[in-house]
């Protein structure tokens, strides 16, 4: 096996870790506005994790695609590509969510926002190897 697919599965991999716990912490968010206030707000709330957790999935499986110095240039454009899926896709699934269901914005983007944030300071508690 080369290098570069080696390289290239051990990122995804720990991109892939990153989502699943985003979708654990969206989880548990739903879960608690369901418990608390109700099955609309936790429908809302997965909605928000739901837009959070789907795009950094689809942009992990694109975005490390490609690996190492001898593809240095599909590295590159598969980042971007993945990038811009990902934006779209959010676009997209808030475009849906506003459109076919009557949500609670505020169990919605504290959802959304949490699991962005977790996402982001995530890979602060994982041990680089």
């Amino acid at each position: 096996m080369k290098l570069g697919n080696v390289l290239a599965r051990r990122g995804r991999l720990a991109a892939y870790k990153l989502v699943l716990v985003q979708a654990a912490v969206a989880s548990i968010i739903s879960t608690l506005f369901f418990v608390m206030w109700g099955a609309q707000y936790g429908l809302s709330a997965l909605a928000g994790g739901v837009i959070a957790v789907l795009p950094n999935f689809v942009f992990a499986t694109l975005a490390f695609s490609h690996s190492g110095a001898s593809s240095a240039a599909k590295v590159i454009k598969s980042f971007y590509w993945g990038e811009a899926v990902k934006m779209l896709l959010t676009i997209a699934l808030f475009s849906l969510v506003f459109i076919n269901l009557k949500v609670g914005f505020m169990p919605l983007f504290t959802c959304y926002s949490l699991a962005l944030v977790v996402h982001w300071i995530a890979p602060l508690y994982f041990k680089q190897s």
